[in-house]
């Protein structure tokens, strides 16, 4: 029971102190094996008559998770709960090494050695205890910093109102520069246009590499159905057909028709992907379509992810969505809104791509994982989207600026300073809605679109 309390404590303190379900759903399933292990092993104890070297098993098995715990980099952070066990497990191993070799010395001081073994089993939870403690600790003085920057947040959006106010004191000078913005805006609407067509490049690249594997797919599944019908072919050519060949036959054609469903579906995939940049490539109608927000956002995410990798194989990053899927269908603009998200998923790709950069120059990057999200919620008649990046962030002279035309933070050649301006012109004129973005510097950024659906 106690090696049952210890492994199973154990691995729960791991999963709700890492939050591994979320962050590392790999080894969470793990862990969650490693609980039913343990379960199953006293449950055995318990229903079966288990020999003297049951034991041992519980040894091998603890020794396997310690050493897991112990040397893997994601579990790094709690290698001090885990040294706790340590003594708990090498003086129970102790004891049952010590009553095989020497059983008339065990028979004399087990006491002590059960003592020993029970002091260590509270040891271990004595420094849980302890761990707990400090961590509940470190999330309350984390909530007192959060409240601080909310109440600096509100201080900061006060004296942004009184900047307003000021600002519309100047508004009398606007009809003297109208002239100029006008013919300002006539230049920039060409520049847009040229960045309409680079962005066609780099959705491109991301379709030339993302139609390749439902291309695969329907080459492997058509070679397989072939010869799956010389195989039916054979059968059939027999003189006399027992019911186990008719079997066999039947569970070819089952395949045949299993292939032929997959080979629909990456057909119909590759078809979506060559729509997709028939769309972008085409001029806005400027008329609103009734169109599933979530599949377009999650389709100019991956055509995103993959223009890059096209450019830079080793980029890796996690692609996370959390969507809303009471959405259905909603009345915009596809081909508009489609350069948005492209426009949003190419600064967040480049965000995270830039602070891993310079996390490995600088001999930092330690278990950065770069990660980018799109979210979807829709009520009370509003559609919000969030598109978030763990880069990294914008500092606040940077975001005043974010929006301005042909301002952009990219080196020379790699950015035009329209795409923010182009979607912000998308969203606030063409879907009378709103485009902001909140940002730490370091740490995120968040871009926040609300369009009202009427």
């Amino acid at each position: 029971m106690d090696y049952f309390l210890v492994s199973f404590f154990l691995i729960q303190y791991v999963r709700s102190s890492l939050q591994t379900a979320t962050s590392l759903p790999e080894w969470d399933r793990k862990l969650l094996i490693g609980r039913y292990i343990s379960i199953a092993l006293l449950a055995t104890y318990y229903i079966t008559d288990s020999p003297d070297w049951y034991s041992w098993l519980w040894h091998i098995f603890m020794v396997v998770v310690l050493f897991i715990l112990y040397t893997k980099e994601e579990f790094r952070s709690l290698k001090s709960v885990t040294q706790s066990v340590i003594p708990f497990v090498v003086v129970s191993i102790l004891n049952d090494v010590v009553e095989l070799a020497a059983p008339k010395f065990h028979d004399k001081y087990h006491d002590w050695l059960d003592i020993a073994v029970a002091f260590a089993f509270i040891l271990c939870f004595v420094i849980w205890f302890y761990a707990r403690k400090q961590q509940n600790i470190l999330l309350k003085e984390r909530e007192d910093r959060m409240r601080e920057e909310a109440a600096s947040k509100a201080q900061k959006e006060s004296l942004e109102y009184l900047v307003t106010e000021r600002t519309m004191e100047l508004t009398a000078q606007k009809e003297q520069l109208q002239k100029t913005i006008d013919e300002l805006k006539s230049t920039q609407n060409q520049l847009i246009q040229s960045e309409k067509m680079a962005s066609l490049g780099e959705l491109t690249a991301g379709i030339a590499h993302e139609i390749q594997n439902p291309l695969n797919f329907v080459n492997n599944f058509s070679e397989v159905s072939v010869e799956l019908c010389q195989e039916l072919e054979e059968e059939v050519d027999k003189t006399s057909i027992s019911d186990d060949d008719k079997d066999y036959i039947k569970g070819i054609i089952a395949d045949l028709s299993q292939n032929q469903q997959k080979i629909t579906h990456h057909g119909k995939r590759a078809d979506s992907i060559v729509k997709g940049m028939l769309q972008h490539s085409r001029t806005s109608s400027g008329e609103k379509e009734p169109v599933e927000i979530n599949a377009l956002a999650d389709e100019y995410m991956r055509l995103a992810y993959h223009g890059l990798r096209a450019k830079d194989k080793e980029f890796n990053a996690a692609l996370v969505t959390d969507f809303d899927p009471n959405i259905g269908k909603v009345l915009v603009m596809p081909q508009d809104l489609g350069r948005v998200f492209l426009n949003l998923f190419t600064n967040a790709f480049y965000a995270v791509a830039e602070k891993k950069r310079m996390l490995t120059e600088a001999g930092k990057l330690d278990d950065y994982r770069p990660e980018v999200k799109i979210s979807t919620k829709m009520f009370a008649g509003k559609l919000y989207i969030r598109v978030t990046d763990n880069g990294t962030g914008m500092p606040d002279h940077v975001k005043a600026k974010i929006f301005q035309p042909f301002f952009t933070t990219k080196p020379t050649g790699q950015g035009t300073g329209l795409g923010l301006s182009m979607s912000y012109d998308i969203i606030t004129n063409a879907h009378n809605g709103m485009l902001d973005v909140e940002t730490v510097p370091g740490e995120k950024t968040e871009f926040k679109i609300t369009i009202p659906i009427g």
